[in-house]
């Protein structure tokens, strides 16, 4: 576990708890976003069980967890991968039934959540949608100032999720409707700009990563 601050919520910025959501490595952080943009990261672990263990037993482990640091750390908001539909459906199965979990701790506590997709999270960290994890883990860590990067990668993961909620649409922009667990069938906030061409480099790979989204 990597603990990087105390557990008082932010009075000026968004606290935001994040799930990188599995049960073999369920990655989940929590991480303060100031409204200039800074980010600190207050905690971060990654919990999980052996495959062969009852899947009752798998999802306890994670909904106590969830339990515990939503207490500890009242965050404002909950942010989750959202996946999607792959070749490999066990796996695909288990992360949605981790998602199911963690969303439904929140609920509990009445902390709004919201999903966003791989592509989103890369492109508001890394300024690419297809980043991969070695890239994702290097920005995590310049952008929080860490000392080492974050370790394992679903700890990094769940970082920039929390971040890229903060980025997107939490605080500083419209983005993910946080009241619905889908990303919401609407224009792009650059859509109303006269082509694409008149965007920037930055805001042409945030448009390709919203329309992969839908």
């Amino acid at each position: 576990m990597v603990n990087q601050g105390g557990s008082s919520q932010t009075s000026t910025g968004l606290r935001v708890c994040a799930v990188d959501p599995g049960l073999t490595r369920c990655g989940i952080a929590v991480v303060d976003i100031a409204a200039n943009r800074k980010a600190r990261l207050v905690d971060v672990v990654v919990v999980g069980s052996p495959s062969t263990d009852p899947i009752g037993d798998r999802l306890a482990i994670i909904d106590a967890t969830m339990d515990d640091w939503l207490a500890k750390y009242q965050p404002d908001h909950l942010a989750v991968e959202r996946m999607f539909a792959q070749h490999n459906t066990p796996t695909i199965m288990g992360t949605a039934q981790a998602s199911g979990v963690a969303i439904a701790a929140a609920a509990r506590k009445n902390i709004p959540a919201a999903l966003l997709t791989p592509s989103e999270v890369k492109a508001a960290v890394t300024g690419s949608g297809s980043a991969d994890k070695k890239q994702i883990t290097a920005m995590v860590t310049r952008i929080l100032g860490l000392a080492t990067p974050p370790k394992p990668a679903d700890a990094a993961d769940a970082i920039a999720i929390a971040i890229a909620h903060a980025w997107r649409g939490g605080l500083f922009g419209r983005g993910l409707d946080t009241g619905k667990l889908t990303s919401p069938a609407k224009a792009s906030k650059f859509s109303s700009r006269q082509g694409q061409g008149h965007l920037t480099a930055a805001q042409q790979l945030w448009l390709a990563a919203e329309r992969r989204a839908k």
